[in-house]
Protein backbone atom coordinates (compact mmCIF):
# COMPACT_ATOMS: atom_id res chain seq x y z
CA UNK A 1 0.00 0.00 0.00
CA UNK A 2 1.08 3.23 -0.97
CA UNK A 3 1.47 6.10 1.52
CA UNK A 4 -0.75 8.37 -0.34
CA UNK A 5 -3.08 5.19 0.34
CA UNK A 6 -2.29 5.26 3.61
CA UNK A 7 -3.30 8.88 4.26
CA UNK A 8 -6.43 8.56 2.99
CA UNK A 9 -7.14 5.95 5.36
CA UNK A 10 -5.90 7.64 7.74
CA UNK A 11 -7.83 11.05 7.55
CA UNK A 12 -11.06 9.24 6.93
CA UNK A 13 -10.65 7.48 10.33
CA UNK A 14 -9.93 10.84 11.72
CA UNK A 15 -13.13 13.21 10.70
CA UNK A 16 -14.10 14.86 13.87
CA UNK A 17 -18.23 15.84 13.48
CA UNK A 18 -19.59 19.19 14.30
CA UNK A 19 -20.02 19.19 18.36
CA UNK A 20 -17.81 16.60 18.96
CA UNK A 21 -15.05 17.59 21.62
CA UNK A 22 -11.18 17.07 21.31
CA UNK A 23 -8.42 16.93 23.98
CA UNK A 24 -6.06 20.25 23.90
CA UNK A 25 -2.06 19.54 24.05
CA UNK A 26 -2.28 20.21 27.40
CA UNK A 27 -5.44 17.71 27.83
CA UNK A 28 -4.45 14.16 29.17
CA UNK A 29 -6.69 11.22 27.62
CA UNK A 30 -8.56 9.37 30.46
CA UNK A 31 -7.52 5.52 31.32
CA UNK A 32 -6.90 3.02 29.04
CA UNK A 33 -8.73 -0.63 30.65
CA UNK A 34 -6.66 -3.05 31.97
CA UNK A 35 -4.22 -4.89 29.62
CA UNK A 36 -5.09 -8.04 31.14
CA UNK A 37 -7.42 -10.47 28.87
CA UNK A 38 -8.10 -6.86 26.38
CA UNK A 39 -7.62 -7.76 22.34
CA UNK A 40 -5.40 -5.08 21.05
CA UNK A 41 -6.83 -4.67 17.54
CA UNK A 42 -10.16 -3.54 19.42
CA UNK A 43 -8.06 -1.37 21.61
CA UNK A 44 -6.20 0.36 18.52
CA UNK A 45 -9.53 1.21 16.72
CA UNK A 46 -10.68 2.90 19.84
CA UNK A 47 -8.07 5.04 21.08
CA UNK A 48 -7.28 6.22 17.23
CA UNK A 49 -9.13 9.47 17.51
CA UNK A 50 -6.70 10.02 20.96
CA UNK A 51 -3.34 9.80 19.89
CA UNK A 52 -0.62 11.89 18.31
CA UNK A 53 0.43 12.14 14.82
CA UNK A 54 3.27 9.99 15.33
CA UNK A 55 1.16 7.13 17.12
CA UNK A 56 -1.33 7.87 14.58
CA UNK A 57 0.47 6.76 11.54
CA UNK A 58 1.81 3.54 13.71
CA UNK A 59 -1.47 2.32 14.42
CA UNK A 60 -3.00 2.74 11.08
CA UNK A 61 -0.10 1.13 9.39
CA UNK A 62 -1.17 -1.97 11.99
CA UNK A 63 -4.70 -1.85 11.34
CA UNK A 64 -4.58 -2.15 7.49
CA UNK A 65 -2.83 -5.49 7.69
CA UNK A 66 -1.46 -6.87 11.30
CA UNK A 67 0.22 -10.38 10.02
CA UNK A 68 2.51 -7.94 7.75
CA UNK A 69 4.02 -6.68 11.15
CA UNK A 70 4.99 -10.34 12.65
CA UNK A 71 7.44 -10.42 9.73
CA UNK A 72 9.29 -6.51 9.85
CA UNK A 73 12.02 -5.83 12.30
CA UNK A 74 11.67 -2.59 14.26
CA UNK A 75 13.72 -1.12 11.65
CA UNK A 76 11.38 -2.06 8.78
CA UNK A 77 8.62 -1.01 10.69
CA UNK A 78 10.00 2.63 11.15
CA UNK A 79 10.47 2.48 7.43
CA UNK A 80 7.23 1.55 6.75
CA UNK A 81 5.26 3.98 8.73
CA UNK A 82 7.33 6.24 8.87
CA UNK A 83 7.76 6.64 12.66
CA UNK A 84 11.13 7.30 14.64
CA UNK A 85 11.97 3.92 16.55
CA UNK A 86 11.30 5.70 20.07
CA UNK A 87 7.82 6.42 18.90
CA UNK A 88 7.50 2.73 18.22
CA UNK A 89 8.76 1.71 21.17
CA UNK A 90 6.35 4.51 23.05
CA UNK A 91 3.43 3.36 21.65
CA UNK A 92 4.02 0.15 22.38
CA UNK A 93 3.71 0.75 26.06
CA UNK A 94 0.73 2.73 25.50
CA UNK A 95 -0.85 -0.38 24.44
CA UNK A 96 0.70 -2.31 27.92
CA UNK A 97 3.16 -4.28 26.03
CA UNK A 98 6.76 -4.30 26.75
CA UNK A 99 8.26 -3.22 23.19
CA UNK A 100 7.78 -4.12 19.57
CA UNK A 101 9.11 -8.02 20.10
CA UNK A 102 6.02 -8.32 22.82
CA UNK A 103 3.67 -6.13 20.26
CA UNK A 104 4.41 -8.84 17.40
CA UNK A 105 3.67 -11.89 20.51
CA UNK A 106 0.40 -10.42 21.29
CA UNK A 107 -0.65 -9.97 17.88
CA UNK A 108 0.38 -13.10 17.19
CA UNK A 109 -1.76 -14.48 19.92
CA UNK A 110 -4.95 -12.87 18.77
CA UNK A 111 -4.50 -13.17 14.70
CA UNK A 112 -4.10 -16.99 16.15
CA UNK A 113 -7.47 -16.67 18.48
CA UNK A 114 -10.02 -14.46 17.35
CA UNK A 115 -8.59 -12.42 13.94
CA UNK A 116 -10.63 -8.89 13.05
CA UNK A 117 -11.88 -9.38 9.84
CA UNK A 118 -14.26 -6.26 7.99
CA UNK A 119 -17.82 -6.62 7.27
CA UNK A 120 -16.89 -7.05 3.28
CA UNK A 121 -14.35 -9.65 4.64
CA UNK A 122 -16.38 -11.85 6.78
CA UNK A 123 -17.95 -14.22 4.25
CA UNK A 124 -18.22 -13.19 0.80
CA UNK A 125 -20.75 -15.48 -0.30
CA UNK A 126 -22.94 -14.80 2.80
CA UNK A 127 -25.75 -11.78 2.42
CA UNK A 128 -24.93 -8.69 3.77
CA UNK A 129 -28.01 -9.66 6.44
CA UNK A 130 -25.95 -12.73 7.67
CA UNK A 131 -22.92 -10.83 7.75
CA UNK A 132 -24.11 -7.79 9.72
CA UNK A 133 -25.65 -10.21 12.48
CA UNK A 134 -22.34 -11.73 12.64
CA UNK A 135 -20.91 -8.46 12.88
CA UNK A 136 -22.87 -7.58 15.85
CA UNK A 137 -22.29 -11.05 17.22
CA UNK A 138 -17.92 -10.00 16.93
CA UNK A 139 -18.79 -6.81 18.55
CA UNK A 140 -20.84 -8.02 21.36
CA UNK A 141 -17.20 -10.58 22.16
CA UNK A 142 -14.76 -7.95 21.57
CA UNK A 143 -16.99 -6.10 24.44
CA UNK A 144 -17.04 -8.45 26.46
CA UNK A 145 -13.23 -8.99 26.85
CA UNK A 146 -12.34 -5.23 26.77
CA UNK A 147 -14.34 -4.55 30.18
CA UNK A 148 -13.07 -6.19 32.77
CA UNK A 149 -14.89 -7.69 35.90
CA UNK A 150 -13.38 -5.55 38.08
CA UNK A 151 -14.22 -2.16 36.34
CA UNK A 152 -18.13 -3.58 35.83
CA UNK A 153 -18.34 -4.79 39.51
CA UNK A 154 -16.80 -1.69 40.53
CA UNK A 155 -19.82 0.46 38.21
CA UNK A 156 -22.44 -1.58 39.94
CA UNK A 157 -21.53 -1.14 43.60
CA UNK A 158 -21.30 2.89 42.36
CA UNK A 159 -25.40 2.51 40.87
CA UNK A 160 -26.31 0.34 43.66
CA UNK A 161 -25.09 2.90 46.50
CA UNK A 162 -26.27 6.45 44.48
CA UNK A 163 -29.04 8.16 46.36
CA UNK A 164 -30.03 9.27 42.60
CA UNK A 165 -28.95 8.35 38.48
CA UNK A 166 -28.76 11.26 36.26
CA UNK A 167 -28.21 9.95 32.44
CA UNK A 168 -26.96 12.07 30.33
CA UNK A 169 -26.70 11.90 26.30
CA UNK A 170 -27.70 13.03 23.23
CA UNK A 171 -28.43 11.78 19.60
CA UNK A 172 -28.79 8.37 19.08
CA UNK A 173 -27.20 7.48 22.16
CA UNK A 174 -30.07 9.07 23.96
CA UNK A 175 -32.16 6.08 22.51
CA UNK A 176 -29.46 3.44 24.97
CA UNK A 177 -29.71 6.24 27.89
CA UNK A 178 -33.61 5.98 27.95
CA UNK A 179 -32.88 1.95 27.48
CA UNK A 180 -30.74 2.57 31.23
CA UNK A 181 -33.18 5.13 32.55
CA UNK A 182 -36.26 2.30 31.85
CA UNK A 183 -34.20 -0.49 33.04
CA UNK A 184 -32.57 1.10 36.68
CA UNK A 185 -36.22 2.46 37.41
CA UNK A 186 -37.99 -1.05 36.75
CA UNK A 187 -35.96 -2.63 39.86
CA UNK A 188 -36.25 0.50 41.60
CA UNK A 189 -33.64 2.80 41.30
CA UNK A 190 -33.61 6.86 41.46
CA UNK A 191 -32.78 7.91 37.63
CA UNK A 192 -33.30 10.15 35.22
CA UNK A 193 -32.64 11.12 31.87
CA UNK A 194 -33.66 14.65 30.38
CA UNK A 195 -33.97 15.44 26.69
CA UNK A 196 -32.78 18.49 26.82
CA UNK A 197 -28.77 18.99 26.33
CA UNK A 198 -29.65 22.13 27.71
CA UNK A 199 -31.96 21.48 30.87
CA UNK A 200 -29.00 18.51 30.99
CA UNK A 201 -25.93 20.22 32.16
CA UNK A 202 -28.56 22.45 34.59
CA UNK A 203 -29.54 18.84 36.33
CA UNK A 204 -25.74 18.12 36.39
CA UNK A 205 -24.58 21.40 38.11
CA UNK A 206 -27.04 20.12 40.72
CA UNK A 207 -25.31 16.91 41.47
CA UNK A 208 -23.39 16.37 45.14
CA UNK A 209 -21.68 13.64 46.33
CA UNK A 210 -23.15 10.59 46.50
CA UNK A 211 -25.17 10.80 43.19
CA UNK A 212 -24.07 9.21 40.21
CA UNK A 213 -23.17 10.96 36.65
CA UNK A 214 -23.55 8.32 33.83
CA UNK A 215 -22.75 10.04 30.40
CA UNK A 216 -23.16 7.73 27.34
CA UNK A 217 -21.65 9.01 24.28
CA UNK A 218 -20.21 7.07 20.98
CA UNK A 219 -17.32 8.93 20.22
CA UNK A 220 -16.49 10.30 23.63
CA UNK A 221 -16.34 13.63 22.14
CA UNK A 222 -19.84 14.53 22.19
CA UNK A 223 -19.12 18.33 23.39
CA UNK A 224 -22.80 18.38 25.62
CA UNK A 225 -22.19 15.16 27.49
CA UNK A 226 -18.65 15.82 28.17
CA UNK A 227 -18.97 18.86 30.11
CA UNK A 228 -22.36 17.32 31.84
CA UNK A 229 -19.81 14.95 33.15
CA UNK A 230 -17.33 17.72 33.71
CA UNK A 231 -19.87 19.70 36.11
CA UNK A 232 -21.09 16.47 37.85
CA UNK A 233 -17.64 15.81 38.74
CA UNK A 234 -16.89 19.20 39.89
CA UNK A 235 -19.32 18.82 42.60
CA UNK A 236 -17.85 15.49 43.71
CA UNK A 237 -20.58 13.25 42.30
CA UNK A 238 -19.74 9.75 41.04
CA UNK A 239 -18.66 9.77 37.40
CA UNK A 240 -19.35 6.94 35.10
CA UNK A 241 -18.95 6.59 30.84
CA UNK A 242 -19.41 4.16 28.52
CA UNK A 243 -18.26 4.88 25.12
CA UNK A 244 -17.05 3.45 22.25
CA UNK A 245 -13.91 5.54 21.61
CA UNK A 246 -11.00 4.88 24.23
CA UNK A 247 -8.98 7.28 26.00
CA UNK A 248 -11.59 10.06 24.36
CA UNK A 249 -12.16 13.27 25.96
CA UNK A 250 -15.31 11.65 28.19
CA UNK A 251 -12.88 8.73 29.67
CA UNK A 252 -10.75 12.19 31.62
CA UNK A 253 -13.71 12.83 33.44
CA UNK A 254 -14.86 9.73 34.32
CA UNK A 255 -14.25 8.06 37.83
CA UNK A 256 -15.01 4.90 35.83
CA UNK A 257 -14.85 4.04 32.13
CA UNK A 258 -16.95 1.71 30.59
CA UNK A 259 -16.67 0.81 26.61
CA UNK A 260 -18.37 -0.83 23.86
CA UNK A 261 -16.49 -1.82 21.12
CA UNK A 262 -15.53 0.37 18.28
CA UNK A 263 -16.78 -0.70 15.40
CA UNK A 264 -15.21 -0.24 11.30
CA UNK A 265 -18.06 0.04 10.00
CA UNK A 266 -19.93 3.27 9.67
CA UNK A 267 -23.29 4.39 8.40
CA UNK A 268 -24.68 8.21 8.54
CA UNK A 269 -21.70 8.84 10.54
CA UNK A 270 -23.04 5.98 13.34
CA UNK A 271 -21.00 3.03 14.01
CA UNK A 272 -23.09 0.34 12.78
CA UNK A 273 -22.60 -2.21 15.88
CA UNK A 274 -22.30 0.96 18.55
CA UNK A 275 -25.71 0.77 19.76
CA UNK A 276 -26.01 -2.81 20.08
CA UNK A 277 -22.68 -3.07 22.29
CA UNK A 278 -23.83 0.00 24.40
CA UNK A 279 -26.94 -1.83 25.25
CA UNK A 280 -25.43 -5.04 25.83
CA UNK A 281 -23.07 -3.40 28.59
CA UNK A 282 -26.23 -1.73 29.95
CA UNK A 283 -28.07 -5.29 30.00
CA UNK A 284 -25.12 -6.74 31.89
CA UNK A 285 -25.49 -4.06 34.09
CA UNK A 286 -29.40 -4.52 34.93
CA UNK A 287 -28.73 -7.92 35.11
CA UNK A 288 -25.80 -7.48 38.08
CA UNK A 289 -27.95 -5.10 39.94
CA UNK A 290 -31.34 -6.62 40.29
CA UNK A 291 -29.84 -10.07 40.89
CA UNK A 292 -27.63 -8.00 43.52
CA UNK A 293 -30.84 -6.79 45.14
CA UNK A 294 -33.18 -9.97 44.54
CA UNK A 295 -35.87 -9.66 47.05
CA UNK A 296 -36.04 -5.66 46.19
CA UNK A 297 -36.30 -6.45 43.05
CA UNK A 298 -38.91 -9.03 42.86
CA UNK A 299 -40.90 -6.56 45.38
CA UNK A 300 -40.38 -3.60 42.66
CA UNK A 301 -41.51 -6.34 39.81
CA UNK A 302 -44.23 -7.93 41.77
CA UNK A 303 -45.80 -3.93 42.50
CA UNK A 304 -45.50 -2.60 39.18
CA UNK A 305 -46.18 -6.02 37.41
CA UNK A 306 -49.93 -5.91 37.81
CA UNK A 307 -50.46 -2.24 37.04
CA UNK A 308 -48.78 -3.22 33.71
CA UNK A 309 -50.54 -6.05 32.81
CA UNK A 310 -53.63 -4.33 32.45
CA UNK A 311 -52.53 -2.49 29.69
CA UNK A 312 -51.93 -4.86 27.57
CA UNK A 313 -54.68 -5.53 25.00
CA UNK A 314 -56.88 -9.05 24.88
Amino acid sequence: MGMAEQSSKAARRSVVYPGRMKLSPKQKPGPAPPACARPLLVFMRGMLDSLNPSERRIADYILDDPERVLYHSIGEMKQRCGASVGSIVGFCRTLGVGGFGALKIALARELAGHGFAPLDELDGNASVFQRTFRLHAQSLKETSLINSEAVLKQAVRAFERARAIHIFSIGLSHTVAYAAYCKFGLIGLDSFAEMDAHMQLVHATKLRKGDVAFGISCSGQTRETVRCLEAARKRKATTICLTNSIRSPITRFADIALHAAPSEVNYFQAPLASRVTQLAVIDSLFAALALGRESRTMAQLHKVGGELMEHRAE
